[in-house]
């Protein structure tokens, strides 16, 4: 659905506002993603650390990364209900012919959703009100809740890419659904994983890249040790991981999307011995502008030996798959998303080197400046990822089963283009509310830290999340986070 810029004269006038508007809001609601899926688990390892060696520093982060998180979700409810709005005014014609078939993994996502909002209401009304481990394992579930959403998104998206599990009527309706086959198509699970893996790499470096900041101006406290450690841990282990099922997913790309293929990889004619490009551009004659040229590498990365045939663009019609422009679109995507990770190896490489060495973070400000912007980095591949799986399925809406331009809706050019504009200054307003928000919880902890004694009434942090309420006082001495003395003797305030 992530149309290309590339107006054709012969498609409907609606097409091109159509996939603007949608690339827009999928574009922006992305950016949320990796917070809403990742950031309960990063936010309860840390809860979990806190709790387990008594440490009040582990348990403050996790306070305040819970707060960030609800500002977030809070954000995703608008952004993500805009884009559920979209997909059925936007391209009727898809949910009307298709939606029986794989509805079911939109409904899915929205149990999900509400059940996470249910988990995270919970959770923050815990912080003061629960005993420590109670209100821990009440929040352990939000993890798989926010998963389970992912789950409904991909299985949708995945049929489209490979649609199954369905038979056609003598009219070309679809019949005889099976519902298993068609959630757990052939795409659904390198997708999944992909993703899944994705978003907890991106939500780590994130994270960590916040403190990563803090260190290199200065702030080399427990408190900003453990930040950058505990989210940058997480990331790095799962990139090498990432790496690995990112070359199997292309690779099932290559077995089940042939022209997808071809596309990310700019192969135009079927042939064996097909160099790789990285970057480069795809003239509408087949030829290849720029780029750095490898030779029979791509054969050997689709099927580990220079003669493996690679199918090329021109193996089907010119109205069957993408244009020239979109190809070059989804190989820059696909080749910007493959060089940030490796990017990120070295960096995961580096850090665990010195882990293992001296058990201690490098000592290079120039890990640290890596690591503050490996963060936004990750956010440019995630957006990466969606152009190159929806650019490359072009023209198709449904791969194979329905054009994008058969989908879309009757309304009118002119009206798509003022709701664009209208969703942007929307959209414009929305996040820069939510800077706002986390830019003033930032002075207001920072304040928190630098006068501890405060105790006051407005002053929440001025003692553990699991002590007594600062408008009750400060903590008594001996208060802990495990439940010591509190002033309701169980832990609990």
């Amino acid at each position: 659905m992530l149309g290309s810029v590339t107006y054709l004269a012969d498609t409907p006038p609606q097409l091109l506002p159509a996939r603007e508007l949608m690339a827009f809001t999928l574009g922006s609601h992305i950016l949320l993603v990796p917070f809403g899926v990742a950031l309960p688990f990063i936010t309860l390892l840390m809860h979990y650390r806190g709790l387990r060696r008594n440490d009040a520093v582990a348990l403050k982060l996790a306070r305040r990364w819970s707060a960030v998180m609800a500002v977030q979700f809070a954000i995703g409810v608008v952004t993500g209900t805009v884009l559920s709005f979209e997909l059925g005014l936007l391209w009727p014609g898809m949910l009307g012919r298709w939606g029986d078939v794989f509805g079911l993994g939109f409904g899915v996502e929205a149990w999900a959703f509400f059940l996470e909002a249910v988990l995270i209401a919970v959770y923050l009304y815990g912080w003061r009100r629960l005993k420590p481990w109670t209100h821990f394992w009440l929040g352990a579930p939000l993890p798989l809740a926010a998963l389970l959403g992912a789950f409904g998104i991909i299985a949708a998206n995945s049929w489209m890419n490979t649609p199954q599990g369905f038979g056609l009527d003598a009219q070309g309706e679809p019949t005889d659904v099976d519902v298993r086959q068609a959630i757990f198509t052939p795409m659904f699970g390198p997708q999944y994983w992909h993703f899944a893996v994705a978003m907890f790499m991106t939500a780590g470096y994130v994270v960590a890249g916040v403190y990563a900041v803090g260190w290199l101006r200065g702030r080399r406290d427990r408190y900003h040790r453990l930040g950058f450690t505990v989210p940058f841990t997480v990331a790095a282990i799962l990139t090498p991981i990432q790496f690995m099922i990112g070359d199997a997913t292309a690779r099932a790309v290559f077995h089940k999307q042939p022209i997808k293929f071809a596309a990310m990889e700019i192969v135009w004619k079927t042939d064996t011995h097909v160099p790789e490009y990285l970057f480069g551009r795809l003239n509408s004659d087949g030829t290849i502008s720029g780029g750095i040229k490898i030779p029979q590498l791509d054969s050997i990365l689709a099927g580990f030996k220079p003669s493996t045939k690679v199918t090329g663009l021109t193996s089907v019609p010119a109205s069957d798959r993408p244009t020239a422009v979109q190809a070059t679109i989804a190989h820059w995507a696909f080749d910007i998303m493959v060089t940030v990770g490796s990017l990120l190896i070295l960096l995961a490489l580096w850090y665990g080197w010195c882990w293992l060495r001296r058990r201690d973070l490098p000592h290079s400000k120039w890990f640290f400046r890596s690591a503050a912007v490996a963060g936004a980095a990750c956010l440019v591949t995630v957006e990466c990822g969606w152009i190159t799986t929806e650019v490359g399925r072009q023209p198709w809406i449904v791969y194979n089963r329905m054009r994008v331009s058969e989908a879309v809706t009757d309304t009118g050019a002119g009206a798509l283009w003022a709701m664009l504009g209208l969703v942007m200054a929307v959209y414009l307003m929305v996040f820069a509310a939510f800077l706002a928000i986390i830019l003033k919880m930032r002075t207001r902890w920072r304040i928190a830290d630098e006068t501890p004694t405060a105790g006051g009434a407005g002053d929440p942090e001025a003692d553990t999340p699991y002590g007594p309420r600062a408008e009750h006082g400060p903590a008594p001495t001996g208060a802990s986070p495990r439940g010591g003395p509190d002033r309701h003797g169980d832990g609990a305030p």
